[in-house]
């Protein structure tokens, strides 16, 4: 082989090389985004690249999943396999109405006659035979699309939905490439699967796609079917009344919102029941890549049977996805609707309400505890029996946890708290000015609460000259209300340091702290003190807000150096022999400055990390 042809197929296998690696497999949305626990359901994964999908992983115990089928993209559909649909549409539409008992011919429609023309036809005979040639060697395929899964046993209401979704969206879309293919996934929840969110991935020839979130949940399920844009369940042209029953609480409703959609589901409700109507939206995909905002922001409104609206929500406090809390003032029918705020739409616009009278938390004090200490908290909310719920404070793990109440088949929303080895000790008021300031002994944790509008929380201790010193809040990312703002001061009420939201040294938002909180509203500071005496911790609202939900966790000790680790991306894709790349993000807090060995730890034979040395 000459040099010129050894520079060519070295070149071309290096271009196929890079090409191949930016096509990892995909995952861009789950639908439906969950389901009941003690069911098997079927699902559709949108994505791209999963072409040769084999195995499904998903977190946790009592769940399994597998592979059914893969789908293609379907670009448009010919002209044949729509006329092939159609007609297999109708022979399927006919079957269920004779299982009813109905003739179908009363609701077929009536075609008009071919209008006359000056011009001769041509025989039938003909026409028949130049189609006969042109498809010979053509066969007509049904199109691959998910919805068509097992259409056999689809209900009258579902074909009708399926017509809709396919013949007459809503409006007519740009494809998007990055949700085109499908995988359709058989999922098995076990009975007793611990309710929550999971990790959900494929594995395709090429490799293992990104986590996307799966809920396991303990209320029925019920999946939207279009039409359901103005009126739920509307009469559908000349079919009979196919307007279905108000859906029965407690439930859980899926559904998509495309573009221009609005979705409403009707329900019977009784009167005294109070609702919670709980969106999971955000939650299920916490950022879409090119929408902005960059996440489906779901609004929802409650209309009664007047279709007069009694309620509305477009969030829940700083989080995006909206909580409707109504409590039923007479019995009778209600409907919900749900579309974005904008009118924005796609496939991956997958949304989950839970409408029923499960507990939802909606303050929680303390905010944690210390380690391997007996703790609880004081919880306060909608259809909570109880006020107290232990929190899990044993060793080891991660600082911050979740915890839900969970009462029979009812599960509240999870909570977040925050486990420490440092001591605690609670904030006593009053404390608002220097003169009654509250001494505190470092290290210490505060758990305390901006209980107002305009309460300050002030601390005081003793330091000494060159003492660096850190008072750091937990309060958004424990899913309190608070946007805290914090100043140390010396004896002569001089400002050492001030924070509202904290910043790195090189500019950016510290990045240590929950990914779905877009307004990161901790405070941090740290500063070296000038000279031996008392310097006092003022802690404040900075939107001069307050009430009983606004809780926080004070941590104010002498720096020690810490640093976290993250690493990128979500999965890694290689081959026997091969080397890939991934990117470790040192956090480093409290000054540390030092250098950092990293390891590959419980690794399978075979496996080794170079470059480690950070």
């Amino acid at each position: 082989m000459s040099l010129i042809r050894k520079i060519l197929f070295i070149a071309l296998v290096m271009c196929s090389t890079a090409v191949f690696a930016d096509q990892k497999p995909h995952i861009g949305y789950l639908y439906p985004g969950g389901g009941q626990r003690g069911t098997v359901i079927n699902i559709i994964a949108g994505g791209q690249f999963l072409r040769g999908a084999t195995d499904v992983y998903i977190s946790g115990k009592g769940v399994k999943a597998s592979v059914v089928k893969y789908c293609k993209p379907e670009i448009f559909i010919k002209k044949e396999q729509r006329e092939l649909l159609q007609k297999r549409l109708k022979e399927l539409r006919d079957k269920r109405l004779e299982e009813s008992g109905i003739d179908p011919n009363k609701f077929s429609r009536k075609r008009r006659p071919p209008a006359k023309t000056k011009k001769s036809a041509e025989p039938k005979e003909k026409k028949a035979a130049e189609k006969q040639n042109t498809t010979k060697n053509y066969v007509v395929k049904m199109p691959e699309h998910p919805l068509l899964f097992d259409l056999k046993n689809k209900s009258l209401k579902e074909l009708n939905h399926i017509k809709n979704m396919i013949f007459f969206p809503r409006k007519m879309r740009q494809k998007n490439r990055q949700l085109a293919e499908s995988v359709i996934i058989e999922i098995t929840i076990d009975p007793d699967a611990k309710p929550g969110s999971r990790e959900l991935r494929i594995a395709t020839r090429t490799g293992l796609t990104n986590p996307m979130v799966f809920q396991i949940g303990t209320l029925p399920e019920f999946r939207e079917l279009e039409p359901n844009n103005e009126k739920a369940y509307p009469k559908i042209s000349n079919l009979p009344d196919l307007k279905e029953k108000a859906v029965n609480l407690p439930v859980v409703l899926n559904g998509q919102i495309m573009p221009g959609d609005v979705d409403r589901f009707r329900f019977t409700a009784q009167k005294g029941q109070k609702l919670v109507i709980e969106t999971h939206a955000r939650s299920l995909i916490p950022y879409l890549s090119d929408a902005v905002p960059g996440w489906f922001q779901a609004t929802l409104a409650l209309y009664d049977d007047k279709d007069s609206e009694v309620a509305y929500a477009d969030d829940y406090r700083f989080n995006p996805d909206p909580v409707l809390f109504y409590e039923v003032p007479k019995s009778g029918e209600y409907e919900l609707e749900i579309h974005d705020s904008i009118y924005r739409g796609r496939e991956d616009f997958v949304y989950r309400i839970a409408v029923s009278e499960h507990p939802f938390i909606t303050q929680v004090f303390p905010l944690g505890g210390k380690s391997n200490i007996n703790s609880s908290a004081t919880i306060q909310g909608w259809n909570l029996p109880r006020e107290q719920l232990q929190l899990d404070t044993r060793g080891g793990g991660n600082n911050i946890r979740q915890i839900n109440y969970i009462k029979g088949d009812l599960v509240s929303n999870p909570i977040s708290y925050a486990v420490d080895k440092l001591p605690e000790s609670m904030e006593t008021e009053s404390n608002n000015t220097t003169q009654n300031a509250q001494p505190i002994k470092m290290p210490i944790i505060i758990n305390g609460k901006i209980d107002e509008p305009g309460d300050i929380d002030i601390f005081k201790f003793k330091g000494r000259s060159g003492d660096k010193i850190v008072a750091e809040l937990y309060g958004r990312r424990l899913n309190s209300p608070i946007d805290s703002l914090l100043r140390l001061t010396d004896a002569n009420g001089n400002t050492l340091k001030l924070n509202d939201d904290y910043i790195t040294t090189d500019g950016h938002l510290h990045k240590d702290v929950t990914g779905l909180v877009t307004h990161h509203a901790d405070s941090y500071i740290m500063a070296a003190l000038p000279e031996n005496g008392t310097y006092y911790v003022h802690l404040a609202d900075s939107q001069n807000k307050g009430s009983q939900a606004h809780g926080y966790r004070l941590r104010v000790e002498k720096a020690q150096g810490d640093f976290a680790l993250r690493v990128t991306p979500s999965s890694l894709h290689t081959y026997p022999g091969g080397i890939v790349a991934m990117g470790v993000h040192v956090l480093r807090k409290d000054g540390f400055k030092g250098e950092i060995e990293v390891a590959l730890r419980n690794a399978p034979t075979g496996f080794k990390l170079q470059g480690s040395h950070i």
